[in-house]
């Protein structure tokens, strides 16, 4: 599953693929105050990737893959 729900935390597994975006936003738009563990991702696809974007929930993790964590961070942490 490249996506396993916890009680408050979204877990991303190696690739996450279009077909659980829908499940994504579903999931955070009933838990705002969850968090997002991206530490063992490989790939995001784009759905997700906009999902993420328009609910910006709390990252726990960054990816352990740099090139993946530079290309999200630059994304979703919010300008200073």
């Amino acid at each position: 599953m490249p996506i396993e729900f916890k009680k408050n935390r979204a877990v991303f597994h190696d690739v996450v693929v279009v077909e659980e975006a829908e499940g994504l936003l579903d999931w955070l738009q009933n838990k705002p105050a969850a968090k997002v563990d991206l530490f063992a991702c490989r790939h995001v696809h784009t759905a997700n990737l906009q999902v993420l974007m328009a609910a910006r929930p709390e990252i726990a993790r960054w990816p352990e893959d740099m090139e993946l964590r530079a290309w999200l961070e630059s994304a979703l942490k919010p300008a200073s």
